[in-house]
């Protein structure tokens, strides 16, 4: 019953990366493409996750925490970049 629950929450978190791919699309501006990227990242983890409880393998916990740490970089890179732009 838990892995059928899992199954479908990774299910439920690949279609929000669908909405995501929607938003880089048509998003309006930088900042709503970066959002979405964000979306990505973190939906990314929480896939990771669950998989990892799914499949009882600990080491795939690693590569989320690494998932984290890039997203956080990728964040500071773009703020600094905007902020940058804007001759402030």
């Amino acid at each position: 019953m838990t892995g059928v629950l899992l199954g479908l929450a990774v299910v439920f978190l690949l279609l929000n990366l669908l909405a995501g791919l929607w938003r880089i699309a048509v998003g309006p501006t930088a900042a709503d493409r970066m959002l979405a990227v964000l979306l990505f990242g973190s939906t990314t983890v929480a896939v990771i996750l669950i998989m990892a409880e799914w499949l009882g393998d600990g080491s795939l916990r690693t590569v989320a925490l690494l998932f984290v740490v890039l997203a956080t970089v990728v964040t500071l890179a773009f703020v600094g970049t905007v902020r940058g732009g804007e001759g402030s």
